[in-house]
């Protein structure tokens, strides 16, 4: 990895948060009020949330006069993606599978194994290989203390990931990757959401790395996907970052202009995506 704020990959990352507080307080960054604090004892906990189409790959495949795909039953993963990413064999912290309603209660996880951000991913070869960040380390500095409760994840279907490649076009690809991916999972990706206090897209929004070398690489698409801009959100709120689909990459995220947004944690690595949405203040609308 070459940023300067983390090790590299083959050291654990974040070695030096610290690892727990009392309990006393929920943990920013995640809906925690019903949640059962954490055995610090035992360090484990539940991961519990919904797993939802993105909605911009629902409409399009719409309009494309494809059923959505079910989400009844498929396995799903929890995970640090950017360990994954590095092929970390501790990375991957527990798995199950959705119910009827697309919802999912992991238990189990074991708080002293995460590092940076803890995900969850769809697993199945019909979904993009792409981690939705659940809890992220930037809002308190530490691993959670309480059990990490309705959080919403969202399912990317390799027919949006095949849209957003063309949107963004062969050769822009070709130039970014210097001829290593075709596509943009092969390239590696981040697919983020701008949200107001309100949970709303925004429009408009610039996205800020905190790597000014990897500006280059940010698009956002259009409402209709058919192309890629990179001045600002359009209505849907969405950003894509497109990887080199080479080593790893880590940096941190957020919006230029305003200081209500949490400066995030984010990477990206080649054959997988990350999926995050930023929102001001430190709770999830």
């Amino acid at each position: 990895m070459k940023s300067s704020y983390l090790p590299a990959c083959c050291v654990l990352l974040g070695v030096s948060l610290a690892a727990c507080g009392s309990g006393a307080h929920p943990d920013p960054g995640s809906r925690t009020e019903d949640a059962q604090i954490v055995d610090l004892d035992n360090l484990l906990i539940t991961v519990h949330g919904q797993v939802a189409l993105l909605p911009e790959a629902a409409r399009l495949m719409s309009a494309q006069g494809q059923p959505p795909p079910a989400l009844a039953g498929l396995p799903i993963v929890i995970e640090e993606p950017l360990r994954v990413g590095v092929s970390d064999p501790s990375a991957s912290f527990g798995s199950g599978t959705l119910d009827e309603a697309g919802g999912f209660s992991i238990p189990g996880v074991p708080v002293k194994d995460i590092h940076q951000s803890l995900a969850v991913r769809v697993s199945e070869p019909s979904f993009a290989p792409a981690s939705t960040i659940v809890f992220d380390t930037a809002f308190t500095g530490a691993r959670p203390r309480t059990d990490v409760i309705n959080t919403h994840v969202w399912a990317v279907p390799m027919a949006f990931q095949d849209a957003l490649t063309q949107a963004v076009g062969a050769e822009t690809l070709r130039v970014l990757t210097e001829g290593r991916a075709q596509t943009l999972l092969q390239a590696g990706f981040v697919l983020g959401r701008v949200v107001d206090e309100k949970g709303q897209p925004v429009a408009g929004a610039r996205v800020w790395l905190d790597r000014g070398e990897l500006a280059d690489r940010l698009y956002y698409p259009s409402d209709d996907l058919a192309h890629m801009g990179q001045e600002g959100t359009s209505a849907n709120g969405l950003f894509l970052y497109v990887h080199s689909g080479a080593d790893a990459e880590t940096f941190r995220v957020s919006i230029h202009g305003t200081e209500t947004y949490v400066w995030r944690n984010a990477g990206a690595t080649p054959g997988h995506g990350l999926v995050l949405t930023l929102f001001p203040g430190t709770y999830a609308p």
